[in-house]
């Protein structure tokens, strides 16, 4: 079995903290028609670059059944200020328009099989997974990106039509894993294309 979620599979259920102070789970977004979980944190200059492209696209499909769901699962051994109370912090200063979540456990982001910050998942109405990568081609410096990976696949997706391009390689920093070596990546894990 491949180390991240492949295309066709159901989206893992969670039981996670939110910033918001509820727990929150799959199911509560099942009135939903689309959702898009990501992998996400505090410190990763690939999620600082590109949130407020994130934030943008979040806003432009929220009309058209779009719910976005961001979870930090890094180790906050190797990067403090990715716990809990900074995510708090954080989504207070920049109201973001998704659930911010902490996987502290890491359960989740195994699950998955998240590679890097950010990594997107993209499930349709039945939770099946239909685009998994990234969402800009340049995070970092969204100014000099030239492709929007995840608009591209939500207008197909919200207008019926077949996502044409369902894997890309994310781009960002690697997760934490806890107890490990910041750079570490897990063995089984792999580009996506």
């Amino acid at each position: 079995m491949a180390f991240t979620l492949e295309i066709g599979q159901k989206a893992p259920d969670f039981s996670l903290p939110g910033t918001d102070g509820n727990t929150w789970s799959l199911h509560d977004f099942d009135a939903a028609d689309y959702l898009v979980i990501f992998f996400t944190c505090n410190h990763c200059p690939y999620v600082i670059g590109s949130d407020e492209v994130t934030r943008q696209t979040a806003d432009k499909y929220a009309q058209k059944g779009v719910k976005f769901v961001g979870i930090n699962s890094n180790s906050e051994a190797t990067h403090a200020e990715d716990d809990f109370d900074s995510m708090v912090e954080r989504m207070n200063e920049k109201q973001f328009p998704w659930v911010y979540l902490r996987d502290k456990t890491q359960e989740v982001a195994w699950a998955y099989g998240a590679l890097r910050t950010p990594h997107f998942y993209v499930f349709d109405q039945n939770r099946k997974l239909v685009y998994t990568g990234r969402g800009l081609d340049n995070p970092r410096q969204p100014e000099k990106s030239t492709v929007n990976d995840l608009d591209n696949v939500l207008a197909e997706l919200t207008s019926g039509r077949p996502v044409s391009t369902p894997e890309t390689n994310p781009i960002g920093c690697n997760v934490k894993w806890e107890g490990k070596d910041a750079h570490w990546m897990p063995p089984e894990a792999c580009d996506l294309v």
